[in-house]
């Protein structure tokens, strides 16, 4: 099992090319939080647009970091993909919140994607992953909470850092199993 885990691990790079492509897509939010629109429920669906390009964005980078997207002859890489999709039924929560508590909506889809970090910790034998998947929860509810309409940017500007740490990590992760 574990050959398999560190198989997978290698031929994707931890997913390293998932984690920079989320980083463009918080930068993508953090643009739409600090565009001058009034409306905070129109914020919302602007930020959910920048999710969508994750997927294609990841494919690219991967090419680029010379990384398999997907190693569909590894035995856990469907569970890979089984742990990724679950992350769409939590998005469930982020849509609730768009018209329920539509100020919170930001803090609450960076929430999910940190927790939905941990089970690939396990998958990937990563300790930056699952550092991250308990930091990032913590760090956007404690900031988050009370944050007022006009100062949700933060919340993006703080994503943008800790995803550029994790994906440095995951970088010197990566390098010490190369060698």
């Amino acid at each position: 099992m574990d050959l398999t885990r560190r198989d997978l691990a290698s031929r994707t790079k931890r997913g390293l090319h998932f984690i920079i492509a989320s980083i463009v897509l918080w930068t993508g939010i953090l643009l739409v939080w600090l565009l001058p629109v009034e409306s905070v429920l129109t914020r919302n669906l602007l930020t959910f647009f920048c999710t969508a390009p994750l997927m294609p964005l990841a494919f690219l980078i991967s090419k680029v970091l010379k990384a398999e997207f997907s190693a569909k002859d590894n035995a856990l890489n469907n569970l890979g993909i089984l742990f990724s999709i679950n992350q769409f039924l939590y998005i469930l929560i982020a849509m609730w919140a768009y018209a329920a508590a539509p100020t919170n909506m930001v803090m609450i889809l960076a929430m999910i994607f940190g927790a939905h970090l941990l089970p690939f910790s396990w998958l990937y034998q990563s300790r930056a992953y699952f550092i991250m998947s308990i930091i990032i929860p913590l760090a956007m509810l404690i900031t988050g909470y009370n944050l007022p309409e006009e100062r949700v940017f933060i919340l993006a500007g703080i994503m943008i850092c800790l995803e550029a740490i994790f994906a440095v990590w995951l970088g010197i992760e990566i390098r010490k199993e190369e060698e």
